[in-house]
C-alpha cells in the first residue's frame, strides 16, 4: 500500500456514502507483470430513481478516472462485465450499477453466469429506504412476513459476496471485503452491495487514509509437500497419463509452465471448454478438446487414461460427459485453487495455484534417480488420433455442394482472422461447433461462454471484450458468433458498441429458430415443437427476420450473404471497416451439425411415453449409464 505520508490517521473528509464509494474506487490499483493499473477499467450504468440522484453524482465527479458505459439492458451490460473481467484474466474488472427493483433484478443472470465461470463484477445496485417512513415505495416488492427481505436478496445464492449498507460507515469493511473476495483465486466470482436510496445520500466522516492508494497483488498459494508427493507417486506410475488443461491456467497464467510440464514428460494435454486455447492447435501434445462437445482424438485417450492431471477446471458434465469419459477405474488428480473443485470424484486434491503446483509436481516427478517418463506408445497414439480428427475438421469446415453450416462459417473466419483476434460464442449450438472445430492460432484468445450456457451473452459478451482489448490490443478484432435465437434474444448492445466506438464483427447464422434444442427434441425422440419458428403452434405465419435491416438500424455496417465463399469476402471488408460489422448467412437446420467427438451427456427422458420412439430415444440414452462414474 502506498499513500501520502504526510496524512494524519485522525484527518477525517465528510462525504456522502455514494461519494465515498466512487472515490475509494478510484483509489485502488493492481499490479499487473510489472506495472500498475487501476483495478476498475471504469463501469457500467443505467440510471433510474434508485441510483442516479446520489450514486449517479459521485461518479459524475469521477467520469475520467472511471469511465461510465451506458448500456441498454442490465443483464447485458453484466455480461459485457463479465467478458471484461475475462479478457483481463480476472486481474481487472468493472462495477455495474442498476436501479432498484426491475433494474437491478435484470443483473440475476449475469450474476448467475459470473458466479458459475468464477469471474469477478461487483453490483452497486439501489435498494428500498432503509427508514422505511415512504414504504412502499415505487417498485418495491413487500415481503409480508419479512419487511427486509426484497429483490435484493435474491442475489444472495449467485454472488459470493453480499451485503446491504444500511449505514455510510459500513463500506470501511465492506468494501474491502468485496474486492478481497473478487481477486481471491480461489472465491472469485461477483459481489453485490445494496444501496438503500436514503443511505446514498447520508454523509459520514471518513478517515482521509481510507481512500489512500491501495495497490492490489493477485496471492499466489503454493502447494502443501504431501499433497504434492502423493501426486507425484500417483503420476510416476502411470502408463496412460493425460491433463486435463481448465480455464484456471490461463487465470493463473501457468499456460508455459502447463506446456513445459508436458513437453518434458510428454504427457497429451486436452482441453475443456473454458480451457479452449490453452495451447495453440499445432502443437504436438493437443490432443483436442475433450467432451461431450470435444473431438474422437480427446475422447478416445480419455477413456484409456489411468491417470488423469486436471488442472484449474470445475470438471462439469459437458467436459466429463456427464462422467461417461473416462475408465472407472482412472485416479484423478485435481489441481486448483478452489478446494470445492479440487476434491471432485475421487481425486487426489492439491489446492493450489497452477503455476505453483505444476512448478511443485515437476520438481517432485524430477527428484528421483530416474524422471519419470510417459510411454512413448501412448503419446504416439495420442498424435495419431489427434491427426484423424485434423482430418475430419478439415472435412467438416470445408465448404463446396453442401447446405451452408455453422461449421463451414467457423472455417473461413478461422482461415481469415488474425491470429490474436478475440473470438466470442455462448450457448445454443455454436457453443460445440466453436470448440470442436476452431483451430487455436494464438493461446488466450477465445471466449466461449458455457459455464451458464447463457444465449443473449454474445453480442454483450463481445462489447465488454472489446472494450478490454482495446485498452491493449486496439488493432485485433473481437469476433462474435451468434445465431439468430441468441440474436433476437439480445442484441442492443450492437447499438452500444456503435455508440462508443468499439468496433465488433459480429456473424449471425440464421437456422431459423433454436435448431440445436429442435436437434436434442428430435434425438431424444419428440416432435419437433416450439424450437424452430416454423414449428411453434402459435405462429399463423412465419416470415424471415431481416437482421441486416436491422443492424443497419443501430448504426453498424451489415449485409447477407448467400454462401462461405461470400461470407469471406465480406468478412475482409469488415475486417477493414472502422465500425461494427454485421453478416448475416443462412445455415440448415438439420444438415450439417458436426457429428462426431460427442460423449454421452445426461440428460432427463420419459420413462414412460405413448410415443413408441420416445420410448426407445430413452432406451438407446439409458444404455450409456453403465459407463457412469458414481462419485466414489
Amino acid at each position: 500500500m502506498s499513500g501520502d505520508s504526510t496524512t494524519n490517521a485522525t484527518d477525517t473528509v465528510r462525504l456522502t456514502l455514494a461519494q465515498a464509494i466512487v472515490r475509494w474506487l478510484a483509489s485502488q490499483y493492481i499490479t499487473i507483470d510489472g506495472s500498475e493499473q487501476r483495478l476498475f477499467g471504469g463501469g457500467f450504468g443505467i440510471f433510474g430513481h434508485g441510483n442516479v440522484p446520489c450514486l449517479g453524482e459521485g461518479l459524475y465527479q469521477y467520469r475520467e478516472e472511471l469511465p461510465l458505459y451506458r448500456g441498454q439492458n442490465e443483464q447485458s451490460m453484466g455480461f459485457a462485465a463479465v467478458a471484461y473481467a475475462k479478457y483481463h484474466l480476472r486481474q481487472r474488472m468493472m462495477f455495474c450499477t442498476a436501479s432498484a427493483g426491475p433494474g437491478t433484478a435484470n443483473l440475476l443472470t449475469a450474476s448467475a453466469l459470473a458466479h458459475a465461470n468464477r469471474l469477478p463484477m461487483l453490483m452497486l445496485c439501489g435498494d428500498t429506504f432503509i427508514t422505511r417512513l415512504p414504504d412502499p415505495v415505487l417498485q418495491q416488492l413487500e415481503n409480508f412476513n419479512d419487511p427486509t427481505f426484497g429483490v435484493n436478496d435474491a442475489f444472495k445464492p449467485v454472488t459470493r459476496y453480499w451485503d446491504r449498507i444500511c449505514h455510510p460507515a459500513q463500506i470501511i469493511q465492506s468494501l474491502p471485503a468485496a474486492i478481497a473476495t473478487m481477486l481471491d483465486p480461489a472465491d472469485c466470482g461477483p459481489a453485490f452491495l445494496g444501496l438503500p436510496q436514503d443511505v446514498q445520500g447520508w454523509t459520514y466522516d471518513y478517515p482521509v487514509v481510507f481512500f489512500e492508494k491501495k495497490v492490489h497483488r493477485i496471492r499466489r498459494n503454493g502447494p502443501d509437500d504431501n499433497e504434492i508427493q502423493d501426486a507425484a507417486s500417483l503420476l510416476s506410475g502411470a502408463t496412460r497419463p493425460m491433463i486435463i488443461a481448465g480455464g484456471g491456467v490461463q487465470y493463473s497464467k501457468a499456460v508455459t509452465e502447463l506446456t513445459a510440464f508436458a513437453e518434458k514428460y510428454q504427457i497429451p494435454v486436452v482441453e475443456t471448454i473454458a480451457g479452449r486455447a490453452n495451447l495453440e492447435s499445432t502443437h504436438a501434445l493437443n490432443t483436442g478438446p475433450l467432451g461431450v462437445t470435444g473431438s474422437d482424438s480427446a475422447n478416445a485417450i480419455a477413456e484409456q487414461a489411468d491417470v488423469i492431471l486436471a488442472v484449474g477446471t470445475r470438471l462439469q458434465d459437458f467436459t466429463t460427459g456427464s462422467w461417461t469419459a473416462f475408465s472407472k477405474d482412472a485416479q484423478f488428480i485435481s489441481l486448483n485453487a478452489a478446494r470445492h473443485d479440487a476434491s471432485k470424484h475421487r481425486s487426489l486434491p492439491i489446492v493450489a495455484d497452477a503455476k505453483l503446483g505444476i512448478e511443485a509436481l515437476d520438481a517432485a516427478l524430477d527428484s528421483g534417480k530416474d524422471s519419470y517418463k510417459t510411454p512413448a506408445e501412448w503419446t504416439s497414439l495420442a498424435s495419431e488420433e489427434r491427426v484423424k480428427w485434423d482430418k475430419y475438421v478439415a472435412m467438416n469446415v470445408a465448404h463446396g455442394n453442401r447446405p451452408n453450416s455453422y461449421a463451414q462459417a467457423i472455417g473461413v473466419v478461422n482461415e481469415l482472422c488474425d491470429p490474436a483476434d478475440r473470438v466470442v460464442a455462448a450457448a445454443g449450438g455454436l457453443p460445440a461447433e466453436v470448440t470442436a472445430n476452431w483451430r487455436t492460432l494464438k493461446t488466450g484468445t477465445v471466449d466461449v461462454e458455457f459455464g451458464f450456457s447463457c444465449m443473449g451473452y454474445e453480442i454483450a459478451g463481445g462489447w465488454g471484450a472489446r472494450i478490454a482489448q482495446s485498452e491493449n490490443q486496439p488493432d485485433q478484432d473481437t469476433i462474435v458468433f451468434t445465431g439468430d435465437g441468441s440474436y433476437l434474444m439480445l442484441n442492443s448492445d450492437l447499438y452500444s458498441s456503435v455508440l462508443s466506438d468499439k468496433k465488433l464483427i459480429v456473424l449471425v447464422l440464421d437456422n431459423g429458430g433454436f435448431a440445436v434444442i429442435n436437434k436434442l427434441q428430435n434425438n431424444t425422440g419428440n416432435e419437433s415443437f416450439n424450437n424452430l419458428i416454423k414449428d411453434c403452434p402459435t405462429v399463423s405465419k412465419p416470415f424471415a427476420v431481416d437482421f441486416e435491416a436491422h443492424a443497419k438500424a443501430m448504426g453498424a455496417n451489415a449485409e447477407t450473404v448467400q454462401n462461405p465463399a461470400e461470407l469471406g469476402e465480406a468478412f475482409k471488408r469488415a475486417k477493414a471497416a472502422d465500425k461494427s460489422s454485421v453478416i448475416v448467412m443462412q445455415v440448415d437446420a438439420f444438415e450439417g451439425w458436426t457429428t462426431e467427438g460427442h460423449t454421452w451427456w445426461e440428460v432427463g427422458t420419459p420413462q414412460v411415453s405413448d410415443s413408441e420412439k420416445v420410448r426407445a430415444a430413452h432406451q438407446d440414452w439409458e444404455s450409456s449409464r453403465e459407463k457412469q462414474r458414481r462419485g466414489v
